[in-house]
């Protein structure tokens, strides 16, 4: 898979999961675990939103998939680094421990994706 593609993926699969608690928290929950700060998992959401958003407008200059990847690997990373910090120890549902593997795989997308020049 090309740069462009894995950005246009990984936008679509974070825009598609930061809009999924702003449009129906109760699915969100039942999946997720009940939520004391909505308004933080709106924020996160939001902020799942825009960064998608940037990898969908990815273009095939250098510069442009340098920017995805960037964005790509550090919001996995961010969102890995959190699932497995506070799902073991019971502060967010073990679901995340899923979540926390998806992200890896996305680092490990963008890890075999060629580096731009």
């Amino acid at each position: 898979m090309n740069g462009v593609l894995l950005a246009r993926a990984h936008g679509l699969t974070n825009v598609l999961g930061g809009l999924w608690p702003l449009l129906h928290m109760a699915s969100f929950e039942a999946v997720f675990g009940p939520k004391t700060d909505r308004w933080l998992v709106k924020t996160v959401s939001g902020l799942l939103v825009v960064n998608g958003l940037a990898q969908l407008a990815t273009t095939s200059s250098v510069t442009s998939v340098r920017h995805a990847r960037q964005l790509g690997v550090g919001t996995a990373a961010v969102l890995a680094a959190v699932d497995v910090t506070y799902a073991p120890v019971g502060r967010i549902s073990r679901m995340y421990l899923l979540d926390a593997a998806i992200e890896v795989g996305w680092i490990a997308a963008w890890l075999r994706v060629a580096h731009p020049q």
